[in-house]
């Protein structure tokens, strides 16, 4: 009986998690909700893009944004990826090789209305 109540709690809360998730962004990428913000990762070659907006899909600013960062796992190797705040509303970061399929992203940062937002990316 135990086991059938921890399944089903379990299956429901993936269920609500991945009810805040989308497939794909305006810009193509994959896209998160992230603390009642959405963030849209791109990767462009050597150049990480993140794309700022709001529970609407409204664009949110970037500046102001503090330590923007991205932690990303790639090829066996973990490395730290500063981010830039680029107007209108993204981040921008340089990797030292465009990120292999399957690459682990995990981004934090403390927008300028104070939020901390964290996300989580797997590179398609």
């Amino acid at each position: 009986m135990k086991h059938l109540v921890l399944t089903l709690a379990l299956s429901l809360a993936s269920g609500v998690a991945l009810a805040h998730e989308m497939a794909k962004g305006p810009n193509g990428g994959p896209v998160v909700d992230a603390a009642g913000h959405h963030v849209e990762m791109i990767a462009r070659g050597a150049e990480l893009v993140l794309f700022l907006s709001d529970a609407s899909d409204k664009p949110l600013a970037s500046a102001g944004t503090k330590g923007a960062r991205a932690l990303v796992q790639d090829g066996g190797k973990t490395v730290t990826v500063p981010l830039q705040p680029a107007e209108p509303n993204r981040l921008v970061g340089a990797l030292a090789q465009p990120l292999g399929s399957g690459a682990r992203v995990v981004v934090s940062a403390t927008l300028a209305d104070g939020h901390a937002v964290q996300a989580r990316f797997v590179n398609p």
